[in-house]
């Protein structure tokens, strides 16, 4: 025989050897799971900050020398406490004119905040009473029960508004009270007149002390940073096509805060509008903030500190899943192999919602998709099919360590 006969022998020989060592003997070693019902969470994984919700920074209302703060950061000031004292400059007549004219001005903006908040208290009882009639036409059926969610969350939005311009009218009051005391010192010309009064607007706790020392400032220097530490909110900045999947009211878990325990929240607004953002590893992306309130904040956590938040955007207590390393496509199909006597079997798989370790089984179109049966529970799969996996091949199986439930996307 020739020598080209010879590799033609050589080569038919060790593929009839392969096939014989496939089929035969041991099979492939294999990983496999087992398809199971359990609980599953589908979540959106980001860093996020702590920050306080209502946060105020007072500036100087007249220009002249400050005197050192007397608050110092983490003092609790109550609404109309004393945060510091400024000997105004000796002021002539134009400056004086300007002082009565701003208080002028203050005094309408006192007057508009006002009248918005009178007008957002009525606003907010409207919808109060909306949302109350709307209860018993819930139960018989006259009302829908999203018409019924919608009023309750117009009335408690109309509640948080009327807080918000509560606070602007406060403020307005202050800026009034600061007007007048600035006019009253600069009709005074002596070395020794009175100092003007810087009033917290709101209560709540020092977050920053922003000038520390005795100085000279001008008006509108910020003088001193306070804020509601017990208010805290979390900003999480999310991808856009993750954004989508999120709603106001979705429960939020806050871990790697510090603590031992994750703590809680909601979901209480995602912004419209997305802004650009670039990767670390510079890729450009369309980021979301989403805002979220935490319900049991200790503390000892702080603004600006950082949390890891997971929003949880879709939850089952009994769920059919599969392990997605057990999925692979085929011709644009899920599809998974199955240990049967020993072999492996191709099935097909409709997934529905995704975790980073989980999917969840969907039934078959009409119980038959008429190509290959589906899962079904107790289907010990194989994890990570590799390309010596196909139909009808001999595997080795070692049971893999169950999956941690429930289950948390990425």
């Amino acid at each position: 025989m020739t020598k080209r006969t010879w590799w033609i022998l050589a080569l038919v020989g060790g593929t009839a050897l392969l096939l014989m060592w496939r089929f035969s003997g041991r099979g492939v070693e294999v990983e496999t799971a087992q398809v199971s019902r359990r609980p599953m969470l589908v979540t959106v994984d980001e860093d996020g900050r702590t920050r306080v919700r209502n946060k105020y920074v007072i500036a100087a209302p007249v220009s002249g020398r400050l005197e050192r703060p007397t608050v110092d950061e983490g003092d609790r000031v109550e609404r109309g406490s004393v945060v510091a004292r400024i000997h105004p400059r000796p002021e002539g007549p134009r400056d004086v004119g300007i002082l009565r004219a701003e208080l002028a001005a203050a005094e309408s903006r006192d007057r508009e905040a006002s009248a918005r908040l009178e007008a957002a208290i009525a606003r907010a009882e409207q919808m109060r009473r909306e949302a109350e009639r709307d209860r018993p036409l819930v139960e018989r059926g006259l009302v829908s029960r999203q018409a019924a969610e919608r009023s309750e969350l117009a009335a408690l939005s109309a509640k948080e508004q009327v807080e918000a311009l509560r606070a602007a009218a406060a403020a307005a009051s202050a800026d009034v009270r600061a007007r007048e005391l600035a006019l009253a010192g600069a009709a005074d010309q002596s070395p020794g007149s009175l100092a003007q009064l810087v009033y917290a607007p709101a209560a709540g706790r020092v977050l920053r002390v922003l000038e520390e020392s005795e100085r000279v400032v001008l008006a509108g220097t910020p003088i001193v940073e306070i804020g509601d530490a017990e208010g805290l909110e979390v900003i999480v900045d999310v991808l856009s096509e993750h954004a989508v999947r999120i709603r106001p009211g979705d429960p939020v878990r806050f871990e790697e805060w510090g603590g031992d325990e994750p703590l809680h929240g909601a979901v209480r607004l995602l912004e419209p509008a997305a802004f650009t953002k670039y990767s670390a590893l510079g890729v450009e992306e369309q980021r979301v903030w989403v805002i979220a309130d935490i319900f049991d904040a200790p503390l000892s956590l702080g603004a600006e500190f950082r949390v890891e938040a997971r929003i949880v955007t879709w939850e089952g207590d009994d769920v059919l899943t599969v392990p997605t390393s057990a999925l692979f496509q085929l011709g644009g199909e899920w599809q998974a192999f199955v240990v049967k006597g020993g072999r492996a079997v191709r099935r097909s798989v409709r997934i529905g919602h995704r975790s980073t370790e989980l999917a969840e089984v969907l039934p078959a179109n009409g119980g038959d998709d008429g190509v290959l049966p589906p899962l079904a529970e107790g289907d010990e799969v194989i994890l990570f099919p590799s390309d010596e996996i196909d139909d009808g091949v001999r595997v080795t199986t070692s049971r893999a360590p169950p999956a941690p439930a429930p289950s948390i996307s990425g």
